[in-house]
């Protein structure tokens, strides 16, 4: 009814019974006609005449010869067309779309102003990083995309554990330790050793879920004349509770040989410095043991890895072990229960060729509602690959008693 009224106005009826008179431009009104007039052009100007009679033509063109003035009229048939009434009038339909859009509104208050009431839109910290406490603590952001989430809108293991090796390998890039491989230094690269991860520990306080923002903090820790440790706490931004924490084991390899090698003292003076002594993770009730196959409750065969699966080492990442990990535990499982601590001890990698199996063994040791579990991963042969444990506790339940937020006043994290 507004734009019907809105058009009406800028767009007049004729009055009943007015007959309009034929004029130059076919049945409009003549007086709607514009009406052009030749100027005069001193010293025998160029003039146009638009509404002229015809002339004789020539190469298209009509020519009429004046006293010191030439008059030519472009040929009817490659002219444009004539401007129309409609052309003349003023384009309303800006006009016209705030009329309808002020009509809908008045009919949904809330459209204009939906953008303001959605407080869960995502902030994406991904890449906000800095490091603290004298240069030894790397710290890092991540938003949980739709991507990393679970069944459950909760970010999976897996999800954690590739955030932790990105933050990992950026706190070594930021100390200038990182050059062609996973964390290699120059010395490294003169000896052709890489890392190896042969321990992993992680105990999970609650996950984050889809939209949330997590803090990680990672840091160097020592481990003997071996190799070296990493230690990882991850937060959350909004309130610093701390979600999980981690810590893992990493020894040399010879990259030709594939066997492990002793820490060289020049390697050790390169990282020593970056050291920090105070673990994230103290000692754990949950422990890894060894068990036959035959006392196993189930067993997922043909596991292979694909292409995609393998690092820049040419060996298939430590992560993948886990979902591999988790293909042979019972389905009731994990439709009720949820990861809540996990212990990895690697012993051997394996290539794209490979084809393992995963077997899962419960374990007799159980504290409160929580149950864990026994894992192998092996090769067809029966060679080890990986030997695990798993704690698993009811849904949800990580969400009441929270630990400690780990930051003190100033913002710094501490263990």
């Amino acid at each position: 009814m507004v734009a019907a009224a809105a058009s009406s106005a800028f767009f007049p009826v004729p009055a009943p019974g007015a007959s309009p008179k034929p004029g130059k431009f076919g049945n409009w009104p003549s007086s709607l006609s514009p009406s052009f007039k030749p100027k005069s052009i001193p010293n025998g100007g160029f003039q146009v005449k638009a509404n002229d009679s015809a002339h004789p033509k020539a190469n298209g063109s009509a020519v009429s010869l004046k006293s010191g003035s030439l008059n030519t009229q472009e040929d009817t048939s490659s002219s444009p067309p004539p401007r129309t009434f409609l052309h003349q009038l003023p384009d309303w339909s800006r006009l016209l779309t705030a009329i309808t859009t002020v009509f809908v509104k008045s009919k949904r208050p809330d459209m204009h102003d939906r953008k303001s009431k959605r407080p869960d839109m995502l902030v994406d910290s991904f890449g906000l990083e800095s490091t603290v406490q004298d240069g030894l603590v790397f710290r890092q952001s991540f938003s949980i995309r739709s991507y990393e989430i679970g069944t459950d809108r909760t970010a999976s293991i897996e999800t954690l554990m590739n955030h932790l090796q990105e933050t990992s390998l950026n706190h070594c890039k930021s100390t200038g330790i990182l050059l062609d491989g996973f964390g290699r230094t120059l010395e490294m690269c003169k000896r052709d050793l890489i890392w190896v991860v042969i321990k992993m520990q992680i105990k999970v306080n609650r996950y984050p879920a889809w939209g949330d923002t997590v803090e990680i903090n990672t840091r160097f820790s020592r481990l003997g004349k071996i190799g070296m440790g990493r230690d990882w706490l991850i937060s959350d931004c909004n309130t610093g509770e701390i979600l999980v924490r981690a810590t893992s084991a990493y020894a040399m390899m010879n990259q030709k040989t594939r066997r492990l090698s002793k820490l060289p003292y020049e390697v050790h003076q390169e990282i020593v410095p970056l050291f920090v002594d105070s673990p994230v993770i103290e000692d754990s009730d949950l422990k890894v043991h060894k068990f036959k196959v035959k006392t196993g409750d189930s067993i997922q065969k043909g596991l292979t890895p694909g292409w995609n699966d393998l690092d820049v080492n040419q060996h298939v990442s430590n992560v993948k072990y886990i979902g591999w990990i988790l293909e042979s535990m019972p389905t009731e499982v994990l439709e009720t229960q949820e990861l809540c601590s996990l212990a990895l001890e690697y012993r051997r990698e394996c290539g794209r060729d490979s084809v393992l199996e995963s077997v899962t063994a419960m374990d007799p040791s159980k504290v409160g509602v929580r149950s864990q579990y026994q894992h192998l991963l092996r090769l067809e042969d029966g060679t080890a690959i990986v030997n695990g444990a798993t704690e698993w506790r009811p849904k949800n339940a990580g969400a009441n008693g929270a630990i400690s937020t780990g930051k003190t006043s100033n913002g710094n994290s501490v263990s």
